[in-house]
């Protein structure tokens, strides 16, 4: 959710250009204004304009917001950096009674709390969080593991002995530097001396963390396939009913989408996603690209770019995780049960290939 370029690189005018540029653009597209403002607060964040980021995170609470606890999450850590210590707490109470089923809002909670010398409570925080989210799994996915790290990191700091989750994020952990290493306390005394060997090792570590954070970066987006809630799918057959032969109905469609997913899992693919679709934002997507929305192969370029633009949910979600469909039950009572359709009952697309 933080910009990429560092502030003492990038001048803090620069980021005041860049967060306004976004909010401009979040004017002009509605259905993305969500990722453009918060990727603009944490330009005014990095630019030192604190009560303008609190301003924007305030804006989105008061919308609809795809990820309010992620918004809550992000606006108690940048109050918490300009003074406002007790609000701050508040919001993170908020948070943790909230439970989020995504790492991301833990993780900042837990953050905000460790750099502010908050360890018990930041521990506190991470194994909540790896609780509810890692459970009794030994192979949690890759985007929940940085709770596991971040427990590490404190119980470190705390001087904790190792437990069975520190054990579980040591073999995670895919680094040529172990995590005891990296979390060693005793690294600062280290910045600090004259001995080349000790100076030689530290650099070690630090390409070594440089590298877990670039291959962070550099994960492709998801391969998304195209899901349609029940009133954008009749939106759009009723405003295009050619498509009908592509989405013959919604249950078809839903079915579609599960099985598609399933049969990308077990051909390998990695980063599998869904992106929801809607009616204005397809007919817009298909007038940016001169041509009609009745064209199917419009369908998987769609999906890409949504997938392209952070629009992505991950697949498949935990079995007591709500559905992807929306519908509001568990996934593993929903499409998470069974009962897919086969590759011929209807169209599937996604954003590596033609409508099946």
């Amino acid at each position: 959710m933080r910009p990429d370029t560092p502030a003492e690189t990038t001048p803090h005018a620069s980021h005041t250009a860049e967060a306004e540029r976004l909010e401009r653009a979040a004017a002009l597209y509605p259905e993305d204004a969500e990722q453009l403002l918060l990727q603009a607060a944490a330009h005014h964040e990095v630019a030192g304009d604190r009560d303008r980021a609190t301003a924007l995170y305030d804006r989105l609470l008061a919308l609809p917001a795809e990820q309010p606890v992620l918004v809550r999450a992000l606006k108690a850590a940048n109050l918490w950096e300009y003074g406002h210590d007790a609000e701050a707490r508040a919001i993170v109470d908020g948070v943790r009674l909230a439970a989020p089923r995504s790492p991301e809002p833990w993780i900042i909670v837990a953050e905000a709390l460790e750099a502010h010398d908050e360890l018990e409570s930041a521990h506190s925080v991470f194994t909540d969080a790896t609780e509810l989210l890692v459970g009794d799994s030994t192979h949690p996915p890759r985007e929940v593991r940085p709770l596991l790290f971040g427990r590490h990191r404190v119980r470190r700091l705390l001087g904790a002995d190792h437990d069975a989750r520190d054990e579980l994020a040591d073999r995670l952990h895919e680094a040529p530097v172990p995590l005891d290493e990296l979390h060693d306390p005793n690294r600062l005394w280290s910045l600090g001396s004259d001995n080349p060997a000790e100076l030689r090792a530290e650099i070690d570590r630090l390409r070594a963390e440089l590298g877990t954070y670039r291959a962070a970066l550099s994960r492709p987006f998801p391969v998304a396939v195209l899901h349609w809630p029940e009133d954008e799918l009749a939106q759009l057959l009723a405003a295009h009913p050619a498509l009908t032969t592509e989405f013959p109905s919604h249950e078809a469609h839903l079915a579609a989408v599960e099985s598609s997913l399933r049969e990308l899992a077990t051909s390998g693919t990695p980063h599998l996603g869904t992106v929801s679709a809607t009616l204005p934002s397809y007919e817009a997507f298909a007038a940016s690209e001169s041509t009609t929305p009745t064209d199917p192969s419009l369908l998987p370029l769609y999906a890409t770019t949504l997938a392209a633009r952070g629009r992505a949910k991950a697949w498949p979600p935990a079995n007591d995780a709500g559905c992807w469909c929306g519908r509001g039950r568990e996934y593993g009572v929903c499409h998470g049960a069974g009962c897919v359709m086969g590759r011929g009952d209807s169209p599937l697309t996604t954003s590596r290939g033609t409508p099946r």
